[in-house]
């Protein structure tokens, strides 16, 4: 034994030890506009007797009337957003919020949005308007877009066909139901540990 650590030593010797290098301290990004709408809607859990709807009801980025929009959460997959894009999934509930105050509307979109997710609906058509003959063009429309980022239960939304309201409206994309969720898992075969 004593041999075999002399000559471990010996072929050691002309080796230098490593310094050990500390890793840098990550760096915390500001949150999303996804995370900010989870913590409201965590902090307004905590306090019942506060309005649970954590939309806005501050100034948003004003929108054209005859503006086309298509946006998607990070983390959906591109043969999702194209498949919805492309209108493969069944419209399964309308909103029409023509005529409604912005107070209104808030309220419309949260509440409907809160049964669709319940019922396990995943597309849904919000008809906002273009807005064009209001004193302030496009005002529900900008807000309804601005909501729709601010809601974790929205995983994407598009502008529909003319014939379903073009610019006057917005599809959404809902995020499945954890039953949905687990149906799906089943039915593929990606269950967890047994």
């Amino acid at each position: 034994m004593a041999d075999d650590d002399d000559l471990f030593r010996e072929a050691m010797r002309d080796v230098a030890r490593l310094k050990a290098v500390e890793k840098p301290a990550p760096t915390r990004l500001p949150p999303t506009a996804t995370q900010l709408a989870r913590r409201a809607n965590a902090e307004a859990r905590r306090n019942p007797a506060e309005d649970p709807n954590y939309l806005t009801l501050g100034e948003v980025a004003q929108l054209a009337p005859h503006q086309l929009l298509s946006w998607k959460k990070d983390g959906v997959q591109e043969a999702v957003f194209k498949k919805f894009r492309l209108g493969k999934y069944p419209l399964e509930g309308v909103l029409d919020l023509h005529r409604k105050t912005v107070k209104e509307a808030r309220v419309a979109l949260f509440n409907y949005t809160g049964m669709a997710v319940a019922k396990g609906w995943r597309c849904v058509l919000i008809n906002h308007g273009r807005g064009e003959r209001s004193p302030t063009p496009a005002r529900i429309k900008s807000y309804v877009i601005a909501w729709l980022g601010q809601m974790p239960e929205i995983l994407a939304y598009h502008h529909p066909e003319r014939r379903l309201g073009g610019a006057g409206a917005v599809l959404v994309l809902l995020r499945k139901s954890a039953s949905s969720r687990a149906e799906n898992s089943e039915r593929h075969g990606q269950r967890g540990e047994d």
